[in-house]
């Protein structure tokens, strides 16, 4: 059964873990979202449907035809994130009036993890770095992608475009839009010139949350406004002036995270060399698409204003 991490800490009773878990989904509006799926070992293999079977009319006496759907198998593997965090005892002992030091150290570390696998599940390419994983770019099948630029040149977000990607969700609407800040701006900035399919309602802590066509916005500070494109498509994360916005539909059998034991927090102890203790934070995780239909990917978007 899939779980997020929001969900995963209520059922903690480890203070310290949880308070770790609820620190990496509040620096994280993906983690908030995204489910995870429990698994055993390191690997999982799935069959991704690749074509339906077909289905037919027949007259009485007909000779009936058998179809199958196709599938491919994907293999997805745990990676191994996290790091080690160092609390000197001497402040420890004379600083814990003032604040308690082990968990402000620890909070920063799993800051840290969450900023890590955010920019992983955007930008995470395994022939790049093995020892991560794929992220949306690297996942979005070819067939799941609208461009909005040509060549070498970003263009405006045009929502005709914007809606095209969306229609590639299937079955239903997507759950979430991710986008840069800037791609935010610009259709907030659209909707308060005339009537638009954008709407905002209220979230916790006063926050305002965006809807285009009641879908989520989620704006993600690890989407850059500096990828560039090549022949009309996404090529790489910096060297240019474009960005990209992702429809995701999560779950099991769709779009969903991977765990081995969920986030882990361990104190490995007193150190030999210098007087402080170390705890490790860590997370095997990994991200895997059940269904291409859940993932669809608008690129080339430039910082120009909307249009229709």
């Amino acid at each position: 059964m899939a779980l997020t991490l929001a969900e995963a800490a209520k059922l903690s009773n480890d203070v310290v873990l949880q308070g770790v878990i609820e620190t990496v989904v509040k620096e994280s509006r993906v983690l908030d979202v995204l489910p995870f799926i429990e698994m055993a070992g390191n690997a999982l293999t799935y069959n991704r449907e690749d074509a339906m079977a077909t289905a037919a009319f027949f007259d009485v006496g007909d000779t009936w035809t058998e179809s199958t759907p196709t599938f491919t198998q994907v293999s997805a593997t745990l990676k191994i994130l996290g790091g080690d965090a160092d609390v000197d005892q001497y402040v420890s002992t004379t600083r814990s009036n003032v604040q308690d030091i082990e968990a402000a150290v620890l909070e920063l570390k799993a800051k840290a993890v969450a900023h890590e696998f955010e920019d992983e599940f955007v930008y995470g390419d395994t022939g790049v770095d093995p020892k991560g994983f794929d992220g949306l770019h690297v996942l979005s099948p070819a067939g799941q992608q609208v461009h909005q630029g040509s060549g070498s040149t970003p263009a405006a977000l045009s929502l005709k475009k914007l809606d095209e990607m969306i229609d590639k969700i299937r079955p239903g609407k997507p759950d979430a839009l991710m986008m840069t800040r800037r791609t935010r701006r610009g259709i907030s900035a659209y909707a308060r010139a005339l009537p638009s399919p954008v709407q905002f309602e209220s979230a916790g802590f006063g926050q305002r949350v965006m809807f285009y066509d009641g879908i989520p916005v989620l704006e993600s500070d690890f989407m850059v406004d500096t990828e560039t494109i090549a022949s009309g498509a996404f090529s790489a994360k910096t060297g240019g002036a474009s960005s990209s916005i992702f429809a995701v539909k999560v779950g099991e059998g769709r779009l969903s995270g991977l765990t081995n034991g969920g986030i882990q927090v361990e104190e490995v102890g007193a150190l030999e060399t210098k007087d402080a203790r170390r705890w490790r934070c860590k997370w095997y995780v990994s991200l895997a698409l059940f269904s291409t239909l859940a993932l669809a990917r608008l690129d080339g978007v430039s910082s120009a204003d909307v249009v229709a």
